[in-house]
Protein backbone atom coordinates (compact mmCIF):
# COMPACT_ATOMS: atom_id res chain seq x y z
CA UNK A 1 0.00 0.00 0.00
CA UNK A 2 1.45 3.09 0.96
CA UNK A 3 5.13 3.75 1.03
CA UNK A 4 7.16 5.84 3.67
CA UNK A 5 7.32 4.18 6.57
CA UNK A 6 10.11 4.23 9.44
CA UNK A 7 12.11 1.48 7.64
CA UNK A 8 11.36 2.62 4.09
CA UNK A 9 13.97 5.27 3.64
CA UNK A 10 16.48 2.94 1.85
CA UNK A 11 19.19 3.59 3.61
CA UNK A 12 21.14 1.41 5.86
CA UNK A 13 20.02 2.76 9.04
CA UNK A 14 16.40 2.81 10.13
CA UNK A 15 15.82 6.20 11.17
CA UNK A 16 12.73 6.94 13.56
CA UNK A 17 12.33 10.45 14.58
CA UNK A 18 12.60 12.39 10.92
CA UNK A 19 10.09 15.64 11.30
CA UNK A 20 10.12 15.89 7.30
CA UNK A 21 8.74 12.06 7.16
CA UNK A 22 6.45 13.24 10.06
CA UNK A 23 5.19 15.84 8.13
CA UNK A 24 4.80 13.89 5.11
CA UNK A 25 2.59 11.66 6.73
CA UNK A 26 0.70 13.77 8.35
CA UNK A 27 -0.34 15.30 4.88
CA UNK A 28 -0.96 11.96 3.40
CA UNK A 29 -3.34 11.26 6.63
CA UNK A 30 -4.91 14.38 5.82
CA UNK A 31 -5.41 14.19 2.09
CA UNK A 32 -6.98 10.31 2.92
CA UNK A 33 -9.55 11.63 5.22
CA UNK A 34 -10.77 14.04 3.04
CA UNK A 35 -11.08 11.28 0.38
CA UNK A 36 -13.41 9.37 3.11
CA UNK A 37 -17.02 9.41 2.60
CA UNK A 38 -17.65 9.84 6.57
CA UNK A 39 -15.27 10.83 9.80
CA UNK A 40 -12.89 7.86 10.75
CA UNK A 41 -12.77 6.31 13.86
CA UNK A 42 -9.82 3.91 14.55
CA UNK A 43 -9.08 2.08 17.86
CA UNK A 44 -6.25 0.93 19.09
CA UNK A 45 -5.41 -1.87 21.49
CA UNK A 46 -2.50 -1.54 23.42
CA UNK A 47 -1.04 0.41 26.11
CA UNK A 48 2.33 1.48 24.29
CA UNK A 49 0.69 2.96 21.36
CA UNK A 50 -0.94 5.13 23.63
CA UNK A 51 2.05 6.26 25.29
CA UNK A 52 3.35 6.88 22.07
CA UNK A 53 0.79 9.15 20.74
CA UNK A 54 0.12 11.28 24.38
CA UNK A 55 4.12 11.59 25.09
CA UNK A 56 4.68 12.80 21.28
CA UNK A 57 1.55 14.70 20.80
CA UNK A 58 0.10 13.40 17.58
CA UNK A 59 -3.11 13.79 18.37
CA UNK A 60 -2.50 17.27 17.76
CA UNK A 61 -1.24 16.86 14.10
CA UNK A 62 -4.17 14.32 13.37
CA UNK A 63 -6.83 15.76 10.53
CA UNK A 64 -10.25 17.15 11.49
CA UNK A 65 -12.33 13.69 10.86
CA UNK A 66 -10.07 11.43 12.64
CA UNK A 67 -9.91 10.34 15.70
CA UNK A 68 -7.94 7.74 17.38
CA UNK A 69 -9.34 6.12 21.02
CA UNK A 70 -7.90 3.18 22.85
CA UNK A 71 -9.52 -0.05 23.68
CA UNK A 72 -8.75 -2.93 25.85
CA UNK A 73 -4.70 -2.80 25.17
CA UNK A 74 -3.41 -2.41 28.74
CA UNK A 75 -3.08 -5.85 30.65
CA UNK A 76 -2.48 -4.48 34.21
CA UNK A 77 -6.32 -2.55 33.14
CA UNK A 78 -8.52 -5.48 32.16
CA UNK A 79 -6.91 -8.13 35.14
CA UNK A 80 -10.48 -8.46 37.11
CA UNK A 81 -10.66 -7.47 40.59
CA UNK A 82 -11.62 -10.99 41.18
CA UNK A 83 -8.30 -12.10 40.29
CA UNK A 84 -6.47 -9.34 42.55
CA UNK A 85 -8.46 -10.92 45.01
CA UNK A 86 -7.13 -13.93 44.84
CA UNK A 87 -3.46 -12.35 44.89
CA UNK A 88 -4.10 -10.82 48.13
CA UNK A 89 -5.99 -13.83 49.37
CA UNK A 90 -2.51 -15.69 48.65
CA UNK A 91 -0.13 -13.35 49.87
CA UNK A 92 -2.75 -13.24 53.36
CA UNK A 93 -2.29 -17.06 53.93
CA UNK A 94 1.70 -17.10 53.82
CA UNK A 95 2.54 -17.69 50.44
CA UNK A 96 5.18 -15.48 48.22
CA UNK A 97 3.09 -13.77 45.74
CA UNK A 98 5.46 -12.40 43.09
CA UNK A 99 4.36 -10.42 40.13
CA UNK A 100 5.12 -6.97 38.17
CA UNK A 101 5.59 -3.95 39.60
CA UNK A 102 2.63 -2.41 38.46
CA UNK A 103 0.26 -4.89 39.57
CA UNK A 104 1.18 -3.86 43.29
CA UNK A 105 -1.25 -1.04 43.14
CA UNK A 106 -4.16 -2.38 41.30
CA UNK A 107 -7.13 -2.13 43.78
CA UNK A 108 -8.98 -5.48 43.83
CA UNK A 109 -12.48 -5.61 46.06
CA UNK A 110 -10.66 -4.60 49.06
CA UNK A 111 -7.04 -4.64 49.23
CA UNK A 112 -4.38 -4.30 46.80
CA UNK A 113 -0.97 -6.23 46.70
CA UNK A 114 0.94 -3.36 47.96
CA UNK A 115 -1.09 -2.57 50.97
CA UNK A 116 -0.79 -6.59 51.74
CA UNK A 117 3.16 -5.78 51.59
CA UNK A 118 2.98 -2.95 54.02
CA UNK A 119 0.96 -5.09 56.33
CA UNK A 120 3.99 -7.80 56.43
CA UNK A 121 2.74 -9.77 53.62
CA UNK A 122 5.47 -12.00 50.99
CA UNK A 123 4.84 -9.85 48.07
CA UNK A 124 7.59 -9.53 45.35
CA UNK A 125 8.32 -7.81 42.28
CA UNK A 126 9.90 -9.80 39.75
CA UNK A 127 10.69 -8.69 35.89
CA UNK A 128 9.57 -12.16 34.64
CA UNK A 129 8.13 -15.50 35.27
CA UNK A 130 11.72 -16.77 35.13
CA UNK A 131 12.63 -14.63 38.16
CA UNK A 132 9.72 -16.04 40.11
CA UNK A 133 11.33 -19.09 39.34
CA UNK A 134 14.34 -18.16 41.17
CA UNK A 135 12.71 -16.98 43.95
CA UNK A 136 10.92 -20.64 44.33
CA UNK A 137 14.73 -22.39 43.87
CA UNK A 138 15.82 -20.06 46.56
CA UNK A 139 13.50 -21.10 49.56
CA UNK A 140 11.11 -23.55 50.65
CA UNK A 141 8.09 -21.27 50.60
CA UNK A 142 5.46 -21.54 48.40
CA UNK A 143 6.21 -19.04 45.69
CA UNK A 144 2.77 -18.22 43.58
CA UNK A 145 3.48 -15.93 40.21
CA UNK A 146 0.68 -13.78 39.47
CA UNK A 147 0.53 -14.18 35.59
CA UNK A 148 -0.88 -11.33 33.73
CA UNK A 149 -0.56 -9.86 30.59
CA UNK A 150 -1.48 -10.67 26.73
CA UNK A 151 0.50 -13.05 24.37
CA UNK A 152 3.94 -11.47 25.03
CA UNK A 153 4.18 -12.82 28.48
CA UNK A 154 1.96 -15.54 28.18
CA UNK A 155 4.69 -17.23 26.35
CA UNK A 156 6.98 -16.91 29.14
CA UNK A 157 4.85 -18.14 31.66
CA UNK A 158 4.48 -21.07 29.63
CA UNK A 159 8.09 -21.75 28.84
CA UNK A 160 8.88 -21.86 32.17
CA UNK A 161 5.96 -24.40 33.07
CA UNK A 162 7.12 -26.58 30.58
CA UNK A 163 10.97 -26.60 32.22
CA UNK A 164 10.14 -28.53 35.44
CA UNK A 165 10.57 -25.53 38.15
CA UNK A 166 10.49 -26.65 41.31
CA UNK A 167 7.86 -27.97 43.25
CA UNK A 168 6.96 -24.91 45.25
CA UNK A 169 6.13 -23.19 42.14
CA UNK A 170 2.56 -22.20 41.00
CA UNK A 171 0.87 -19.65 38.58
CA UNK A 172 -2.16 -17.72 39.18
CA UNK A 173 -2.54 -17.19 35.97
CA UNK A 174 -4.65 -13.98 34.97
CA UNK A 175 -3.14 -14.09 31.34
CA UNK A 176 -5.40 -12.57 28.72
CA UNK A 177 -5.86 -13.18 24.47
CA UNK A 178 -7.13 -10.36 23.03
CA UNK A 179 -8.54 -10.90 19.42
CA UNK A 180 -12.06 -12.24 20.95
CA UNK A 181 -11.88 -9.04 23.15
CA UNK A 182 -11.30 -6.99 19.81
CA UNK A 183 -14.53 -9.22 18.27
CA UNK A 184 -16.55 -7.80 21.42
CA UNK A 185 -15.43 -4.01 20.68
CA UNK A 186 -16.29 -4.26 17.42
CA UNK A 187 -19.42 -6.02 17.90
CA UNK A 188 -20.52 -3.63 20.42
CA UNK A 189 -23.63 -1.16 19.41
CA UNK A 190 -22.03 1.64 22.16
CA UNK A 191 -18.13 1.47 20.05
CA UNK A 192 -18.15 3.14 16.44
CA UNK A 193 -14.63 0.60 15.26
CA UNK A 194 -13.67 1.89 11.35
CA UNK A 195 -10.59 0.22 11.86
CA UNK A 196 -8.09 -1.98 14.34
CA UNK A 197 -4.53 -0.47 15.27
CA UNK A 198 -3.71 -3.89 16.53
CA UNK A 199 0.10 -4.48 18.95
CA UNK A 200 3.13 -5.04 16.79
CA UNK A 201 4.67 -6.74 20.01
CA UNK A 202 1.92 -9.25 20.81
CA UNK A 203 1.81 -9.58 16.66
CA UNK A 204 5.09 -10.93 17.11
CA UNK A 205 3.74 -13.86 18.74
CA UNK A 206 0.94 -14.66 16.97
CA UNK A 207 1.55 -13.18 14.00
CA UNK A 208 -1.00 -10.95 11.31
CA UNK A 209 -3.24 -13.87 10.52
CA UNK A 210 -4.80 -14.05 13.70
CA UNK A 211 -6.38 -10.92 12.62
CA UNK A 212 -7.79 -12.29 9.59
CA UNK A 213 -11.49 -13.55 11.00
CA UNK A 214 -11.85 -9.74 12.85
CA UNK A 215 -11.21 -8.21 9.52
CA UNK A 216 -13.63 -10.62 7.52
CA UNK A 217 -16.16 -10.98 10.18
CA UNK A 218 -16.67 -6.89 11.05
CA UNK A 219 -15.79 -6.09 7.25
CA UNK A 220 -13.01 -3.48 8.78
CA UNK A 221 -8.77 -3.24 8.32
CA UNK A 222 -6.51 -4.50 10.98
CA UNK A 223 -3.36 -2.77 10.58
CA UNK A 224 -0.14 -4.00 12.64
CA UNK A 225 1.93 -1.02 13.87
CA UNK A 226 5.23 -0.55 16.04
CA UNK A 227 5.69 2.20 18.64
CA UNK A 228 7.84 4.73 17.72
CA UNK A 229 6.09 7.90 16.40
CA UNK A 230 6.90 7.08 12.88
CA UNK A 231 5.75 3.58 13.24
CA UNK A 232 2.55 4.82 14.08
CA UNK A 233 2.12 7.47 12.28
CA UNK A 234 2.70 5.35 9.02
CA UNK A 235 0.11 2.57 10.42
CA UNK A 236 -2.58 5.05 10.75
CA UNK A 237 -1.59 6.37 7.04
CA UNK A 238 -1.82 2.61 6.16
CA UNK A 239 -5.54 2.05 8.08
CA UNK A 240 -6.93 5.46 6.78
CA UNK A 241 -6.12 4.33 2.91
CA UNK A 242 -8.18 1.24 3.60
CA UNK A 243 -10.74 2.81 4.87
CA UNK A 244 -11.13 5.57 2.80
CA UNK A 245 -10.35 2.55 -0.39
CA UNK A 246 -13.55 0.60 1.62
CA UNK A 247 -10.51 -2.75 2.11
CA UNK A 248 -10.74 -5.06 4.83
CA UNK A 249 -7.25 -5.66 4.78
CA UNK A 250 -5.13 -7.06 7.33
CA UNK A 251 -1.43 -4.83 7.06
CA UNK A 252 1.86 -5.26 8.61
CA UNK A 253 3.02 -2.10 8.97
CA UNK A 254 5.85 -3.40 11.16
CA UNK A 255 7.35 -6.31 9.10
CA UNK A 256 10.79 -5.47 10.88
CA UNK A 257 9.69 -7.68 13.92
CA UNK A 258 6.02 -9.25 12.67
CA UNK A 259 5.73 -11.87 9.94
CA UNK A 260 2.31 -13.63 8.89
CA UNK A 261 2.96 -16.92 11.25
CA UNK A 262 4.26 -15.33 13.96
CA UNK A 263 6.80 -17.31 16.55
CA UNK A 264 5.90 -20.56 16.07
CA UNK A 265 8.10 -21.71 19.10
CA UNK A 266 6.24 -19.45 21.50
CA UNK A 267 3.02 -20.33 20.35
CA UNK A 268 3.62 -24.11 20.74
CA UNK A 269 4.51 -23.29 24.64
CA UNK A 270 1.41 -20.93 24.97
CA UNK A 271 -1.17 -23.69 23.96
CA UNK A 272 0.29 -26.54 24.99
CA UNK A 273 0.12 -25.21 28.34
CA UNK A 274 -2.95 -22.75 28.35
CA UNK A 275 -6.62 -22.96 27.26
CA UNK A 276 -8.81 -20.20 26.09
CA UNK A 277 -11.56 -19.86 28.14
CA UNK A 278 -14.28 -17.65 28.92
CA UNK A 279 -13.32 -14.96 31.86
CA UNK A 280 -13.84 -11.14 33.06
CA UNK A 281 -12.09 -8.74 31.83
CA UNK A 282 -12.32 -5.61 34.12
CA UNK A 283 -15.11 -3.61 33.45
CA UNK A 284 -15.54 -4.85 29.98
CA UNK A 285 -17.74 -8.41 30.14
CA UNK A 286 -16.99 -11.64 30.23
CA UNK A 287 -15.34 -12.76 27.18
CA UNK A 288 -15.41 -15.84 25.20
CA UNK A 289 -12.25 -17.72 24.63
CA UNK A 290 -10.38 -14.39 26.03
CA UNK A 291 -8.64 -15.79 29.45
CA UNK A 292 -5.97 -17.98 29.33
CA UNK A 293 -6.00 -21.04 32.11
CA UNK A 294 -3.56 -23.55 32.63
CA UNK A 295 -4.48 -26.71 31.11
CA UNK A 296 -4.98 -29.85 33.34
CA UNK A 297 -1.59 -31.48 32.32
CA UNK A 298 -0.34 -28.31 34.04
CA UNK A 299 -2.49 -28.13 37.35
CA UNK A 300 0.40 -29.33 39.77
CA UNK A 301 1.93 -25.70 39.01
CA UNK A 302 -2.24 -24.18 38.68
CA UNK A 303 -2.27 -22.21 41.72
CA UNK A 304 -6.43 -22.64 41.89
CA UNK A 305 -5.82 -26.00 41.84
CA UNK A 306 -2.99 -26.70 44.46
CA UNK A 307 -4.46 -23.77 46.91
CA UNK A 308 -8.35 -22.60 48.51
CA UNK A 309 -8.97 -19.43 46.95
CA UNK A 310 -12.25 -18.14 47.97
CA UNK A 311 -13.64 -14.77 46.75
CA UNK A 312 -16.12 -12.38 46.34
CA UNK A 313 -16.34 -12.74 41.96
CA UNK A 314 -18.30 -9.35 42.55
CA UNK A 315 -16.38 -6.49 43.84
CA UNK A 316 -16.03 -4.06 41.62
CA UNK A 317 -15.62 -0.36 41.96
CA UNK A 318 -18.92 1.12 40.98
CA UNK A 319 -18.07 4.61 40.59
CA UNK A 320 -15.03 3.65 38.24
CA UNK A 321 -15.62 3.72 34.49
CA UNK A 322 -12.29 2.26 33.64
CA UNK A 323 -14.34 -0.49 31.85
CA UNK A 324 -16.11 2.11 29.94
CA UNK A 325 -12.87 3.59 28.87
CA UNK A 326 -11.04 0.37 27.73
CA UNK A 327 -13.85 -0.80 25.77
CA UNK A 328 -14.02 2.49 23.60
CA UNK A 329 -17.04 4.19 25.46
CA UNK A 330 -15.85 6.86 27.09
CA UNK A 331 -12.67 8.76 27.58
CA UNK A 332 -11.03 9.14 30.95
CA UNK A 333 -12.48 13.21 31.58
CA UNK A 334 -15.77 11.77 31.26
CA UNK A 335 -15.29 9.94 34.72
CA UNK A 336 -16.59 11.68 37.81
CA UNK A 337 -13.49 10.22 39.89
CA UNK A 338 -10.66 11.49 37.21
CA UNK A 339 -8.20 13.52 38.25
CA UNK A 340 -9.79 14.31 41.72
CA UNK A 341 -10.84 11.14 43.85
CA UNK A 342 -8.83 8.95 41.31
CA UNK A 343 -4.82 10.02 40.85
CA UNK A 344 -1.79 8.36 40.03
CA UNK A 345 -0.64 9.08 43.86
CA UNK A 346 -3.95 7.56 44.87
CA UNK A 347 -5.76 5.63 42.10
CA UNK A 348 -9.23 4.49 42.81
CA UNK A 349 -9.59 2.29 39.36
CA UNK A 350 -6.82 0.07 37.39
CA UNK A 351 -6.44 3.00 34.27
CA UNK A 352 -4.68 5.05 37.01
CA UNK A 353 -2.32 2.44 37.96
CA UNK A 354 -0.28 0.98 35.11
CA UNK A 355 2.12 3.22 33.12
CA UNK A 356 -0.18 1.88 29.81
CA UNK A 357 -3.11 2.77 31.77
CA UNK A 358 -5.20 5.19 29.49
CA UNK A 359 -6.01 7.58 32.62
CA UNK A 360 -2.67 7.74 33.42
CA UNK A 361 -1.00 8.51 30.43
CA UNK A 362 -3.98 11.15 29.75
CA UNK A 363 -2.75 12.49 33.57
CA UNK A 364 0.45 12.72 32.63
CA UNK A 365 0.46 13.75 29.60
CA UNK A 366 -2.51 16.03 29.34
CA UNK A 367 -5.50 16.03 26.75
CA UNK A 368 -3.72 16.68 23.61
CA UNK A 369 0.09 17.77 23.71
CA UNK A 370 1.04 19.25 21.41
Amino acid sequence: MTAGGPADSGADELTFRDPERADALRARLESLVDRADDSIRIVHVCGTHEQTIAEFGLRSILPDGLTVAMGPGCPVCVTDSAEVDEAVTLAESGKLVATYGDMLDVPGGDRSLAAVRDAGGDVEVVYSAADAVSLAAETDQEVVFFGVGFETTAAPTASVLRNDPPANFSVLSAHKYVPPAMDVVAAHPNTRVDGFLAAGNAATITGTEVFEPIAGTHDLPVVVGGFEPLDVLYALVELVEAIADDEPAVVNAYPRCVSATGNQAAQTALWDVFERVEGEWRGIAAVPDATLAIRPEYAAYDARERFDIEVDRDSETTECICGDIMAGHAAPRECPLFGEECTPASPVGACMVSDEGPCRIRQTFGEVRQ
